[in-house]
């Protein structure tokens, strides 16, 4: 069958390429439109397509509450572990070393530092952790920004130099693009001079303001070390948004809160975690599979999956039950700030245009465990389709039927739908109480604030029909139907004051 496919693929290359561009656009528009027009043709089949959605949205929320108490119940554990006297005994510990590529474009120099320093400060010894300021040449200040940087941290690392990305015909500006150059010149010259065992060292994708735990590479010196299938692996910890968590415009708490949640969540559901942000693999895999690709923007899906279908489905995610904190947008002015975060919800939901080479890898490539990479694959497609409809059902959609088809209101079921609809969505309130409560024991060891903020902070959830829209479905649903007409994104980094 995968030879069908491949035939297929290779005879009507761009073809079958627009057709799988489009379909997230595709799908996302008919869900989103299906209460309008379906309610005149079909109206018993759209109210119980509401009905199930908003059950499947029931179920989501309450899955979201028990798996992130559990994530976080065991990220309290990992932190109370010392890891660094843990990964000691074991054999290979003096060889094992850590490249950490910080891909960076219009970073503040402070924003950098306090990057570097996470590192400084970590537990395992500093001396074998090599970090690589991935600059861009076309960027005017990079080279004296990078000059300070390696100036003040040369006595502490093994290694910290920078690479300066050219742009290069053929390649997408952006993160994949220039940390691949940087990891490539990192691996060449670390392997030249032998400052580091090519089998028993892992490379990290660093975004420019993460906070590190100070445990985290102890911690994945341990896992790496004690994993038999260290060159089939990638680990992940729970990214948050915790730096700037107080500093930044209400609804961009609000969905940095929900955002933080969902990442700690993933940690315990096995396939359903997907490299995101900032994640480490081996430097042996990321050399047998060609460093990231140099023709995309979001890069974290894209790597893992391409060393998933390269590895023949022989690739895992590992969890670091630890936290890795980051910022939230935060620009000048409070208009500003949501600005960025909308561009910021654009590139990442731009995410759906790899979509149609998943798809393709799923029909093409033989020899990749049937059930394990269509249970992959389906997970993506499902949270990208559905990423800007799920405002829409949620939301609108039970109460439209009334004022398109008011015949259908007369029926027991037509009449009851909103009520039942707006039933089943208070009792997901349940289920934000209870993120609340895991959100607020999680992040009060990082950030500070009075306590009158606190009690007024769930407040802000009054805003979640606004937030919803115009900072989650609306940039997803432009993104989608860009894909769709074929245009590309432009690469435009998040501002972090």
């Amino acid at each position: 069958m995968t030879q069908t496919f491949n035939r297929i693929f290779i005879r009507y290359p761009v073809k079958t390429k627009r057709a799988l561009e489009i379909l997230p656009g595709f799908v996302s528009w008919m869900l989103i439109l299906f209460p309008l027009w379906g309610s005149f043709f079909i109206p018993l089949v759209v109210a119980y397509f509401i009905l199930f959605f908003d059950v499947y949205w029931f179920y989501k929320s309450f899955s979201l509450v028990i798996t992130a108490y559990i994530s976080s119940r065991k990220i309290r554990q990992a932190e109370k572990e010392n890891w660094l006297e843990a990964a000691k005994p074991l054999e290979n510990f003096e060889n094992t070393s850590h490249i950490v590529i910080i891909p960076n474009y219009k970073e503040t120099l402070e924003k950098l530092r306090k990057t570097i320093e996470s590192l400084a400060d970590q537990s395992f010894p500093a001396k074998r952790i090599y970090v690589v300021l991935a600059m861009e040449k076309r960027e005017t200040e990079a080279k004296e920004r990078a000059e300070k940087l390696t100036t003040e941290f040369k006595d502490v690392f093994g290694d910290i130099f920078a690479t300066f990305h050219p742009d290069i015909q053929g390649e997408v500006k952006g993160k994949s693009s220039n940390e691949s150059y940087a990891g490539k010149v990192a691996y060449k010259k670390l392997t030249k001079e032998k400052k580091i065992d090519y089998d028993f060292t892992t490379i990290s994708s660093v975004d420019a303001d993460s906070i590190f735990d100070k445990q985290y590479f102890s911690y994945l010196t341990f896992l790496f070390l004690t994993d038999k299938n260290r060159y089939e692996k990638f680990w992940q910890s729970a990214n948050v948004n915790y730096n700037n968590f107080w500093n930044v415009p209400a609804p961009i708490r609000v969905i940095s809160f929900f955002g933080s949640l969902y990442r700690t969540a993933l940690l315990v559901q096995k396939d359903r975690l997907v490299s995101n942000s900032t994640y480490s693999l081996s430097l042996k895999l990321m050399h047998e599979i060609g460093f990231w690709d140099t023709d995309v923007i979001p890069e974290d899906y894209r790597i893992f999956f391409k060393a998933f279908f390269k590895k023949q489905g022989q690739v895992y995610m590992e969890p670091i039950f630890l936290k890795t904190s980051m910022d939230a947008p935060l620009s000048s002015s409070y208009v500003k700030s949501l600005n960025n975060k909308y561009q910021q919800e654009r590139r990442w939901s731009w995410g759906a245009s790899d979509d149609a080479l998943f798809i393709k890898w799923w029909l093409t490539i033989p020899n990749v465990p049937f059930f394990r990479k269509t249970h992959l694959v389906f997970n993506v497609l499902v949270d990208h389709f559905l990423w800007p409809v799920n405002w829409f059902i949620i939301t609108i959609a039970a109460n439209i039927m009334p004022f398109v088809n008011p015949v259908f209101t007369r029926t027991t079921l037509g009449y009851n739908l909103p009520r039942m609809a707006g039933f089943i969505l208070t009792l997901c309130l349940l289920a934000t109480f209870g993120m609340i409560i895991i959100d607020y024991r999680q992040r009060s060891s990082h950030q500070k604030t009075s306590k009158k903020r606190q009690l007024l902070f769930p407040l802000e959830f009054l805003l979640l029909p606004i937030i919803g829209f115009f900072l989650s479905s609306l940039p997803a649903l432009i993104s989608h139907t860009q894909l769709m007409l074929g245009k590309r994104l432009e690469y435009k980094v998040t501002e972090k004051l």
